[in-house]
């Protein structure tokens, strides 16, 4: 089975890369990091960062016809693992019941000095 790209019309990519990729029922999504699309400003305070991505995802999703339910794995890429808590407070509110697998890793640079970004992998039902 082939793959299908996809490319949200809310949520600008910041490079040549696909918003999304479907194939063989999984949706592979680019990682997400924390800018308002409505107005381009990047977020930098980690809390409303966190939230930002997640929102964003949340977005993209619903634009594919899924929702953060069909997430089965993220990673989070964080500059600063002493924010760690602060993420998985936030984390936590988007993924109340049956929180995908996850892996958190410390960078040391992200795209745009942001402080955080967010991949996923949703499944089609």
């Amino acid at each position: 089975m082939g793959k299908k790209a996809f490319v949200s019309s809310n949520i600008p990519a910041i490079g040549p890369y696909s918003s999304a990729v479907e194939a063989n029922g999984f949706v592979f999504l680019s990682g997400q990091i924390p800018v308002n699309p409505a107005t381009g400003e990047i977020i930098s305070d980690i809390e409303d960062a966190t939230r930002q991505v997640l929102v964003n995802i949340r977005s993209l999703l619903s634009e594919m016809g899924l929702s953060l339910t069909d997430i089965v794995k993220t990673t989070i890429f964080l500059r600063n693992m002493n924010e760690f808590s602060v993420v998985n407070k936030i984390y936590a509110d988007f993924f109340p019941q049956e929180p995908p697998a996850r892996s958190t890793v410390e960078v040391s640079a992200l795209p745009k000095g942001v402080p955080l970004e967010i991949e996923a992998v949703a499944v089609k039902r």
